[in-house]
């Protein structure tokens, strides 16, 4: 691999996979869309490549000298969408990547990000590779529907590839799971529904080197693989550990997840028809009751995958992260967030 294509390169985890990649010492080349913010990508030495993965003739022109693509671009749960955008997107627009690929002679390997979400609530944990599908909403249907396509693709022969299925990513610079952490430093987020649900993280880094061993790796072609951390934790002991970790001791109450879940569902039911981002969804609540927990033994086997770091320590690292660059304060919850 000398050159490599990575759509979805301005989010966060294809942020973090262009600056890998860079280590590797592997030319790079960021597909980002009109608008998006390209400021991490531009302290990296990557070409920016604007256009669209549903664009086909701006992805053919991004895609063209490459001999290796990373597809990580997606349209994650974002409640103003209408659900053919889901389809459109995270589907169609993978087909497009699949089509180019396979008629561009340059390109040898194709890495595609999945999600672990396209099994749902875990309900025996821990999954493995082999568990059925039980998608929850539209994202991870649309999602579903993209793996299934993608694999048919790697196994028929026609490119070659695996898939990554990343569990709870999150790390420095993440804006995602930063309402977590603000809201624990703060004393404003306490424990929603019991807290026993597990929570199985993993760093935004691990995933990055995860793609890059599995393109090494002839063994991998072809499959799918669950990427995570050591081992999954509760929600309440991740909690405590971040709260630990800012001083601060974790609200003494619990909040049922039902009523939260009506709010949401009513609260985006008003916003959907305006085109409007809701300032709550049912989703941030199912976070609080939704079982994830995966064995990545197969990742380990076939290219060593492995975390980087205890998952404790790895929500500590993230928690000072936040702490050291100002995005929070445990006094005063902080307010230096990037714009998306």
């Amino acid at each position: 691999m000398k050159q490599a294509l990575v759509t979805g390169a301005t989010g966060f985890i294809g942020s973090t996979l262009c600056e890998e990649l860079v280590s590797q010492g592997i030319t790079v080349r960021a597909l980002h869309r009109r608008g998006s913010n390209t400021s991490f990508l531009r302290t990296l030495p990557v070409e920016l490549a604007e256009g669209d993965i549903t664009d086909r003739d701006s992805l053919r022109a991004a895609m063209h000298d490459c001999d290796a693509v990373f597809h990580l671009a997606a349209l994650f749960r974002e409640a103003k969408f209408p659900s053919s955008e889901y389809w459109r997107v995270n589907l169609e627009g993978t087909r497009n990547v699949l089509d180019l690929a396979a008629e561009i002679d340059s390109v040898r390997y194709v890495g595609y990000c999945s999600t672990t979400g396209v099994l749902g609530d875990v309900k025996s944990p821990p999954a493995d590779e082999t568990t059925p599908y039980a998608p929850l909403d539209v994202y991870q249907e649309s999602k579903t529907d993209a793996e299934k396509l993608v694999l048919e693709r790697f196994r028929s022969g026609q490119i070659t590839g695996s898939v990554i299925r990343p569990a709870m990513v999150y790390g420095p610079r993440d804006t995602r799971l930063l309402k977590l952490f603000r809201g624990i430093a703060g004393r404003t987020l306490p424990i929603i529904g019991s807290g026993k649900t597990w929570c199985h993280w993993v760093l935004a880094r691990d995933v990055a080197r995860a793609f890059f061993l599995a393109a090494q790796s002839p063994a991998s072609s072809g499959n799918l693989y669950i990427v995570g951390g050591a081992h999954p934790i509760s929600l309440e002991q991740s909690m405590k550990i971040i709260a630990d970790e800012y001083g601060v001791s974790l609200l003494p109450f619990r909040v049922p997840v039902f009523p939260i879940q009506l709010l949401g569902s009513a609260v985006e039911a008003l916003c959907l028809p305006l085109r409007i981002e809701p300032p709550i969804h049912r989703r941030r609540a199912d976070f609080f009751i939704k079982n994830r927990s995966f064995d990545c033994s197969r990742a380990q086997r076939d290219f060593g995958y492995s975390p980087t770091l205890p998952v404790e320590e790895e929500i500590r690292f993230v928690a000072r992260w936040y702490r050291d660059n100002g995005w929070v304060s445990p006094r005063a919850n902080g307010s230096k967030i990037p714009k998306n």
